[in-house]
């Protein structure tokens, strides 16, 4: 071991495996290899980030917590790390205080000892509550300055240039940072780039220096090897079956470049080279997920439309869901465009999200003709300060008279309510565990879902369970197991329902009815809100009768107007009953789609004469989710 090693810290349970295959890895394939991880020597592993958390819940039925708690049991040797996208945490907004400080509490005790906390703005503000409240826990507090340029393609410029990052990180110092993070999400860090930057950098601080960047462009392996030539502490990187493309640089070439010199970091290849074997075994499973429609390796385009390797890989999966896959490259070019539009953002979550699902939209419906909410609520401050001035043409388009004419605080969360106590109460009936109220605090129709499938009120849809042969240990996983089916015998008074009741649409022809199913044994407990309880008798006279309706078909009357599911996604709310009158742009649904809020507004004036899809459901691209009636 040298005097000066540099650490390294490994992201292949996190940001490798959500930059290649858009964080599909399930728990069950990284526990074989996880003590073998411990074992290696690393300054950190890095196990949790926002998409990590969102997928478990989203697509994978895996509790995020259990999944931080197992990897701190199986290595207990290693400081684990998290990603936190400072006020917005793990999600796409900004949350209120009160759960920032309930997340973060509940991430240390539950196995995080690195935080690293970014701003996508690098808007101090922002970073505030987060800091504190990780510094409250006693765990490292590590502020990452998140790297970008603009048209010129290297560093300088107008905006992004020496003398701003210097003096960001100067300012993460101050606010108490226990090291600092360059974090190149777009793999556009240049090496001579970064010889100049970190040279700056170590002068101007006197707390560790740490390189996360990706591969994309083809630089990251060059890029890392000058940034410990100019005195870098630590740099990111991950094992290579799931290295190199949008991914980080792969660990062992490092290690070889390294050898026998003064920052030799010491750790051992032959078992690295081990565990990448055993990791390779799994993921043949997972081959859909990696599929990408361009045979390169490196994307140099990356150098212009700078899109980070998670959100690439989200991309690709957005567009397949919405069969507007061919249209990539159309969407390729147009990021830069929209990105210019609002302000020259750096592309990290939640900014890279909003800017590729805009560009999206730009391309599948015409030019700003979709706004998704959350650039709404940018353009008009609540996510900070953008670096450049918005497009007053995009101002004028994406914000009405009332939002035009406030101003957001210097501190955009200031404005937000405690959310806490509101989302106990949501979720009283299923659980008071902090985990489930923290789950559904984040993500109120998705942790929902995923709630009531954890919980056994809803079965693991097929799209959430594991694909592929069964595990390596010759059975499934628990949470994805068909459950035991008995016969059922007649009954006399019907019971109450209890809280594993289900409501199901039923269609019968042309007509459906509402009808509540509820398994056997579940006798007893109080029912859910949602579904009223009975008073015992055969016929529940508490419960609203449900009268047929039509349900709509292909084929509409004439004068009736449809609203259509633009691409996947879950209908959120609807602002309109059946019977209301609607003019024409009057917002009648939400649908979040490619993890953005967007309002379908009417595109004619009439009356709502169907909503035939309940909020909370999963739709399909050009699933009729209203009907206006002219």
């Amino acid at each position: 071991m040298t005097d000066n090693p540099v650490g390294i810290t490994d992201t292949t349970f996190r940001d490798a495996h959500q930059s290649l295959m858009a964080t599909r890895l399930r728990i069950e394939d990284m526990e074989p290899i996880a003590p073998q991880m411990d074992a290696v020597g690393f300054e950190s592993v890095e196990v949790r980030g926002g998409a990590t958390f969102d997928v478990a819940t989203r697509y994978l039925a895996e509790c995020p917590w259990e999944r931080l708690r197992t990897f701190k049991r199986l290595m207990p040797k290693t400081p684990l790390m998290m990603l936190l996208r400072g006020q917005s945490l793990v999600g796409y907004r900004n949350y209120a205080d009160d759960v920032v400080d309930a997340f973060v509490e509940r991430s240390a005790e539950s196995g995080i000892d690195v935080f690293r906390v970014f701003d996508a703005l690098n808007y101090l503000p922002n970073l505030e509550p987060a800091a504190k409240a990780v510094k409250r826990a006693g765990k490292h507090l590590q502020l990452a300055v998140c790297y970008s340029v603009t048209e010129e393609g290297r560093l300088g410029g107008p905006i992004y240039n020496l003398d701003y990052f210097v003096a960001k990180a100067r300012s993460f110092q101050e606010m108490g940072a226990d090291s600092i993070c360059i974090k190149d999400m777009g793999g556009v860090l240049a090496p001579y780039d970064a010889f100049e930057l970190v040279t700056a950098l170590k002068s101007a601080l006197n707390v560790p220096l740490q390189l996360h960047t990706h591969y994309t462009s083809g630089m990251a392996s060059m890029t890392v090897l000058k940034a410990i030539e100019a005195g870098l502490d630590s740099v990111d990187t991950c094992l290579a079956p799931l290295a190199l493309r949008t991914s980080q640089p792969a660990v062992e070439p490092i290690l070889m470049s390294l050898r026998g010199g003064d920052r030799d970091p010491g750790l051992p290849l032959d078992k690295l080279l081990e565990i990448g074997d055993e990791l390779e075994k799994a993921l043949p499973r997972y081959r859909a997920d990696m599929e990408r429609p361009r045979s390169a390796v490196i994307d140099a385009r990356v150098l212009s439309h700078q899109i980070p390797g998670g959100m690439s890989s989200n991309l690709v999966s957005q567009l397949r869901d919405a069969d507007a896959l061919d249209r990539l490259d159309e969407v390729l070019r147009e990021i830069p465009r929209t990105r210019a539009d609002m302000g020259f953002p750096p592309l990290v979550t939640p900014m890279s999200q909003m800017i590729g699902s805009q560009s999206v939209s730009n391309v599948l419906f015409g030019r700003y003709e979709m706004i998704s909410e959350a650039v709404k609520d940018y353009i008009n401050g609540e996510y900070g300060k953008p670096p450049a001035p918005v497009d007053e043409g995009l101002r004028s388009k994406a914000l009405n008279g009332a939002d035009a004419a406030k101003t957001a605080p210097e501190r955009p969360a200031a404005l937000i309510a405690p959310e806490l106590d509101a989302a106990r109460d949501a979720v009283a009936e299923l659980s008071s565990d902090m985990d489930d109220v923290l789950i559904y605090a984040l993500y109120p129709q998705t942790g929902l879902r995923y709630l009531r499938i954890k919980h056994g009120l809803d079965p693991v849809p097929d799209d959430m369970k594991p694909r592929g042969p069964e595990r390596q240990n010759g059975t499934a996983s628990a949470a994805t197991e068909a459950p035991s089916s008995a016969p059922s015998s007649p009954t006399g008074d019907a019971p109450p329902l209890s809280p594993r009741a289900q409501r199901f649409n039923v269609h019968v022809g042309d007509q459906f009815f509402q009808v509540d199913v509820d398994p056997a044994g579940a006798i007893g407990a109080p029912a859910p809100k949602s579904v009223p309880p009975s008073s015992g008798s055969p016929r529940p006279v508490s419960r609203p009768t449900v009268e047929p309706q039509r349900a709509p078909g292909p084929e509409l009357a004439a004068g009736e107007t449809p609203i259509l599911a633009p691409m996947p996604g879950i209908l959120v709310s609807m602002s309109v009953e059946v019977g209301q009158k609607v003019d024409a742009g009057d917002p009648v649904l939400v649908l979040e789609a490619m993890k953005m809020q967007n309002v379908l507004p009417s595109p004619v004036a009439g009356t709502v004469k169907s909503l035939p899809v309940l909020h909370g459901t999963q739709v399909a691209k050009d699933q009729v989710l209203a009907i206006i009636a002219t």
